[in-house]
């Protein structure tokens, strides 16, 4: 195979492979209040549906990309695509709750291994001068699935009910199964022959579970003693990987690589700003506008619509100009929708909210691929799965530390109660208010992505 070829296989498989994990994601976003009336579940419950999935793959992401380095990427990448089609097929067929976030948990160990590896595979294959364009195709797979999930998720559930969302996908998972099969040959292992530090891995996921899921129940007494140990125990895993011969991830990354830390650090603030967004205006347009699944999932279209227009254009910029400024004014747009989105109320106008969507897409779409190129391309080949680990492992520590906030303002505004008329204020204050919280994250993230440089970049 020519490599121009090789180089568009690889590009197809990994951009097919990146859809599938958003479309899921952003459909069951739109069902989840189908869900609640199925099990009866309230707010906080629900919230877990999304949180038990981000917590599991933000725990395994970084392990999955080392473990890719020592036995093959491509390996971890298929079993990932294998493991994600399966627990499809189970999540068809469950039966109650618990089933269900068991299952959830597990997906979220095979997204780990997916999206661990995939960033790695593209820099390996793709060199400077190419890499910021094949980021930005990848980036676009995912949105496009942000962008289909809502419509399709919205159609599915009003028709066919929220399990036909994870039945759809099977087939789509096949097919990423037959398109590795054929297109993506060869292998790639930088660390092949090393050992694996699986106390290291334990200490990591202990630590990175007590805070995410500690986070999530504060401010009660349960949540400050898991969160406090968590953050007592990164001391212990920095001094392991020190000591270690072949340790999880390479500490020297964040002390002695400033694009690569200050890169990451805007990421982990960027996703942690805006993860929870879906989730609230999900609730605000079906239990406060009283929009159905499908009408809901077209006004959420349009944020990831923007996103997947601009992504490839922006990353296609990175590999000319520098990526820090690129990611630093899409993150400064990204904070102007936030403050926008304090504004809502129930009386607010679709085309206000569409508008404001259209806005943070803008800023996401800048954002994300140019942020990206400049991680990926701050580190040697050796470390790719280090660096492709850490990107995944802040897009879903963000994320569910997002919905960690969200679930904490729902818990402290309506308690255990379910959404009805009686709390929609309520409810809405506590969205408001989350939104508040994210615009002055995002306001610091900014100064965070402007103190990267470019001496780094490889």
């Amino acid at each position: 195979m020519r490599e121009k070829e090789f180089k568009r296989s690889v590009l197809i498989v990994t951009a097919f492979a990146s859809f599938l994990t958003p479309f899921m994601g952003s459909s069951v976003n739109l069902a989840l209040p189908s869900i609640g009336d199925e099990f009866g579940l309230n707010a906080v419950t629900l919230n877990w549906i999304v949180s038990s999935y981000m917590l599991s793959t933000a725990i395994f992401i970084l392990p999955a990309g080392r473990m890719g380095d020592i036995v093959g990427r491509k390996k971890i990448f298929t079993i990932g695509i294998f493991l994600f089609t399966l627990t499809m097929l189970l999540l068809s067929f469950t039966p109650n709750i618990t089933w269900l976030l068991i299952i959830r948990v597990i997906q979220g160990v095979a997204s780990a291994m997916v999206f661990g590896t995939n960033l790695a595979i593209l820099t390996d294959v793709f060199p400077v001068g190419e890499r910021g364009r094949a980021m930005g195709i990848n980036v676009t797979s995912v949105y496009v699935g942000l962008s289909a999930g809502p419509v399709l998720g919205g159609l599915l559930t009003k028709y066919l009910g929220w399990r036909s969302i994870f039945a759809f996908l099977i087939p789509l998972g096949v097919i990423s199964l037959i398109l590795i099969t054929r297109r993506m040959k060869g292998e790639w292992r930088d660390s092949h022959g090393e050992r694996f530090d699986w106390f290291g891995s334990i200490v990591y996921g202990i630590s990175l579970a007590a805070i995410m899921y500690g986070f999530s129940k504060l401010p009660s007494p349960t949540g400050w003693i898991l969160t406090l140990t968590g953050i007592i125990l990164i001391p212990l895993f920095i001094l392991i990987e020190r000591k270690s011969a072949s340790p999880l991830f390479d500490i020297s990354l964040i002390f002695r690589n400033r694009v690569f830390a200050f890169s990451s650090l805007a990421a982990l603030i960027h996703y942690s700003a805006t993860s929870a967004i879906g989730f609230f205006l999900s609730l605000y347009l079906q239990y406060i506008k009283g929009f159905g699944p499908r009408e809901a999932g077209f006004v959420l279209m349009s944020w990831p619509v923007i996103m997947a227009v601009l992504s490839p254009l922006a990353g296609k910029m990175s590999d000319r100009h520098d990526p820090g400024r690129l990611a630093s004014i899409g993150m400064g747009i990204t904070s102007a929708g936030l403050l926008m989105l304090c504004t809502l109320s129930g009386e607010s106008g679709i085309i206000f909210v569409a508008a404001i969507l259209a806005l943070l897409g803008m800023g996401f779409g800048l954002f994300s691929s140019p942020n990206t190129n400049a991680i990926m391309s701050s580190v040697e080949k050796k470390q790719l799965g280090n660096a492709s680990g850490m990107v995944g492992t802040m897009r879903m520590v963000g994320q569910t530390m997002s919905m960690g906030i969200a679930m904490m303002l729902i818990a402290l505004y309506l308690g255990k109660e379910k959404i009805t008329p009686e709390n929609h204020l309520r409810f809405i204050s506590s969205m408001k208010t989350g939104f508040a919280i994210f615009a002055v994250m995002c306001i610091i993230g900014v100064f965070a992505s402007l103190a990267r440089n470019k001496k780094n970049i490889k």
